[in-house]
């Protein structure tokens, strides 16, 4: 993800996430960490010809990955793309010489929750009112290893 695709995200976010979407600010905010020998971030974007589909971002420090966001276009759903979202990120996490990778998924957000599943993520808590202003629970969840094989999609490409 570059600073120009923040409006394309933004809007994607906003039509995803109408309570709780990140601000523009929020994903500027990110992007400063992504860059440069000292970054501690991945940001990617993923592009269906010229149509921004889907991003995913993750944060680390130390040997701790957090999956932050990951989001896919409604009618890309189904496709393999948020697991093709989410490889990505476990390939960064290895980068990073991360140990494990901790996410939050919202209570109510089952398909979300069965790609993490698949992937190794298990449960291992609540965050209780996690998610506002619709005070909704988080699942906390943990994979110890993030190294995982590659799951391809066609006709769409990932760009950090």
């Amino acid at each position: 993800m570059r600073w120009w695709d923040i409006d394309a995200v933004f809007v994607l976010e906003k039509e995803l996430f109408p309570d709780d979407a990140w601000s523009r600010g929020m994903f500027w905010s990110e992007l400063a960490h992504a860059r440069g020998p000292q970054a501690t971030r991945r940001y990617v974007v993923a592009m269906d010809g010229d149509r921004l589909v889907g991003y995913a971002g993750l944060a680390s420090a130390g040997d701790l990955a957090d999956v932050q966001t990951i989001a896919v276009a409604r009618d890309h759903w189904g496709t393999g793309l948020g697991a093709r979202l989410l490889t990505d990120l476990l390939q960064a996490a290895t980068a990073f010489e991360c140990a494990e990778v901790m996410l939050e998924v919202r209570v109510d957000n089952t398909r979300a929750q069965k790609l993490y599943e698949r992937f190794g993520f298990e449960p291992i808590g609540f965050r209780r009112g996690y998610y506002q202003p619709g005070n909704v629970d988080a699942l906390v969840m943990r994979r110890t290893d993030p190294s995982t094989p590659a799951s391809g999609v066609q006709g769409t490409e990932i760009h950090g």
